[in-house]
């Protein structure tokens, strides 16, 4: 099936637009209410405002809305019921990255809670593919295990994934460009109408929130953005068919996972010391992904650090292009 490029780019525009209107008025309103958190790797640790992913949130889900109206009206061809399953994923797991940012849920309840998320997935999946497609060893059909084991583990591992891997201006937002960047292309090649569109609404609600969130931020994503990035790129990955680059598209946050698991999982010290410009890892000791570049460079501005991060993801999305990709 041939993916129409003026409709995805209708949502891919409306979906910047919106985060671009929204993010100024969000940013006010976080600052006066005080909802701020502090930028520790930042001289004197500024405070900068939280909970920023709600204008990703409003951008993608906004536009997704536009999609069905469109459809409504102009009869695009989409499957409704797995954007609608998407779009419920997404809000349910909206819902619990704001009940953490503001009340700071215990780990091991967030750990589990985003299985709740995957309900509408699973819902939607009874119907449809239960086979995976790994590189080199062909499809394999997981039947029940599929609908009920992967894909709640596939949405609550990404969501907690790419909420841990964070904390640096610009990184969160800019990976999640490039994930999305790169799901939209693997849909295109492989004609996922509902995939473009999961990719389309994220790509510009992060493209657009992006010169609000780059060094020096002016706002952070929070764990309601955090846990959407995730959230999202298990809905497109489901819905296309195309679990396994998903996986690959996670590596960088795999690495992240087990450094922290060693560590137990700090709760503080993660980030970086400033000297001179350029950051360490606190007490010379890594605690995780990031904490490992600052070491092996011998200290490293943030903007640099975010850079070499994205530089990395945009490596995994090659390989997962390169594998999954098909000529259009």
């Amino acid at each position: 099936m041939v993916v129409d490029l003026g409709f995805i780019a209708a949502i891919f525009l409306s979906s910047c637009a919106i985060t671009s209107v929204v993010m100024p008025l969000l940013i006010r309103k976080f600052t006066a209410a005080s909802m701020t958190g502090r930028d520790v790797n930042k001289k004197g640790a500024p405070e900068v405002a939280e909970m920023g992913g709600l204008g990703i949130v409003m951008g993608a889900i906004g536009s997704l809305l536009i999609a069905i109206a469109l459809q409504t009206f102009l009869g695009y061809p989409f499957k409704l019921i797995e954007i609608l399953a998407a779009m419920l994923t997404i809000m349910i797991i909206s819902v619990i990255g704001t009940y953490d940012d503001l009340f700071s849920m215990r780990q091991s309840i967030k750990a589990v809670l985003p299985m709740a998320a995957a309900l509408p997935l699973v819902a939607v999946s009874a119907a449809g593919s239960t086979e995976l497609s790994i590189p080199f060893l062909g499809s394999f059909d997981f039947g029940f295990y599929y609908i009920f084991l992967v894909i709640p583990l596939g949405v609550t591992v990404a969501s907690n994934l790419t909420n841990m891997l964070a904390g640096f201006n610009g990184m969160e937002s800019g990976m999640g460009i490039v994930i999305f960047a790169c799901t939209l292309l693997l849909a295109l090649s492989n004609g996922s109408t509902e995939m473009a569109m999961i990719s389309a609404a994220m790509a510009g609600a992060l493209i657009a929130f992006l010169p609000f969130n780059w060094y020096p931020a002016k706002v952070f994503t929070g764990d309601i953005g955090n846990l959407t990035i995730g959230a999202a790129l298990a809905s497109a990955v489901i819905i296309g068919n195309l679990e396994t680059a998903g996986a690959i598209l996670v590596i960088p946050y795999v690495l992240d996972f087990f450094i922290k698991a060693a560590n137990r999982f700090p709760s503080a010290k993660w980030w970086g010391e400033l000297k001179n410009g350029r950051l360490y890892p606190v007490e010379n000791r890594v605690r995780g992904l990031a904490q490992l570049v600052m070491k092996l460079g011998g200290g490293i501005s943030e903007q640099k650090l975010v850079l070499a991060f994205i530089a990395a993801e945009g490596l995994c999305a090659l390989l997962a292009i390169l594998l999954y990709g098909r000529l259009i």
